[in-house]
């Protein structure tokens, strides 16, 4: 088969429907075998579970086309634990994590002549998503649930290379210290647009929150991890039970220690004491890493020796080695990338 016929280069970050996704439907305690189907359109309830009391969770991950003409998908693994874990703290029915790594790459399969090219700076994004559908009117879990699977090509977040960001210190909480800031659902989100139109609006690329008890440590933007370097090349992330445990943050930190040779520390990081790391950035799937030159603190500044014209240097080899790993020019850790066969 061959590529779509599409100007991957002008791909920006957007839905796209492709030919097939996934489907599997929880009902009377079980999931079915599921199917791929080409209809995209979901029809429900009204009072569907997920329309009423926003019981729903998502995960999100890439397909790439290598140097070497393979198609892998990045540690889905790690996905399909994630979702797991999501779907547990919001009562629903867990989607079994081998058949969610299968029903992945199934849908990758199906979609493969929508793998961008290798070079073209575009990928596939994979999007699984579990939903209560069946009506609830009373406050209570769904009693059936939809899991679906859809793939769309994407161009880089970034259009010209990443630039480094100014954000702000966000006024709002994003999570509470013992509720769901930890798992990927969608009310998470929800809660977190009205802060960054905020933030946008005046002139902000993103917010830093910070933990909701004592507003005094550094916690994570509405989509994304941190991640600092210190002038003596360490690198430090926070860790918080309110922190979404980001794929991409944990893949940082093992290129960190095993490739770069860099200690790593994963600790509470004090918002004091940002002012003295020399680099700041915001990793997540959808960017990769976001190097951040400024953090705006309802007025003062704090800006990092790393600057405003391009990733900081060491930022910058974190980068490259993990989209090297990714677009498989440098070999990756056993179990990292799932080859499409």
């Amino acid at each position: 088969m061959a590529k779509k016929n599409i100007e991957w280069d002008k791909l920006g970050f957007g839905y796209m429907k492709t030919d097939k996704r996934f489907v599997s439907n929880f009902k009377d305690g079980k999931w079915d075998d599921g199917v791929m189907t080409g209809e995209d359109m979901i029809t429900m309830s009204e009072c569907a579970g997920v329309l009423q009391y926003s019981q729903s969770v998502f995960e999100g991950m890439k397909a790439y086309e290598t140097v070497d003409g393979r198609t892998v998908i990045f540690r889905p693994d790690l996905n399909a634990d994630r979702m797991y874990d999501s779907a547990l703290r919001l009562e629903m029915p867990p989607f079994p994590k081998d058949k969610f790594v299968e029903a992945v790459c199934s849908v990758v399969k199906e979609n493969i002549d929508w793998v961008p090219p290798y070079g073209s700076g575009a990928t596939l994004y994979i999007r699984p998503y579990m939903f209560g559908s069946n009506p609830v009117i009373g406050v209570k879990p769904a009693d059936e649930y939809q899991f679906r699977i859809f793939a769309t090509p994407v161009g880089p977040y970034f259009k010209g290379g990443a630039k480094p960001i100014v954000i702000k210190v966000s006024d709002f909480d994003r999570a509470a210290p013992n509720g769901t800031g930890h798992i990927k659902a969608g009310l998470n989100y929800a809660m977190s647009l009205h802060a960054i139109v905020k933030a946008h609006e005046e002139g902000f690329s993103e917010n830093m929150y910070l933990d909701a008890a004592t507003r005094t440590k550094v916690e994570e933007t509405g989509g994304a991890n941190f991640i600092f370097i210190t002038k003596d090349n360490k690198l430090v992330t926070p860790k918080s039970k309110s922190i979404l445990p980001s794929i991409t943050r944990r893949s940082i930190m093992t290129v960190a220690k095993d490739y770069l040779g860099m200690e790593v520390e994963e600790r509470e990081v004090y918002f004091d004491e940002v002012k003295d790391f020399a680099e700041c950035g915001l990793c997540g799937t959808a960017a990769v890493i976001s190097p951040v030159g400024k953090i705006n603190d309802h007025g003062k500044e704090i800006a990092f020796p790393s600057g405003m014209d391009e990733m900081g240097p060491t930022t910058k080899k974190l980068y490259d080695t993990l989209t090297g790993i990714q677009m498989g020019r440098i070999e990756a850790p056993e179990g990292w990338l799932k080859v499409i066969e």
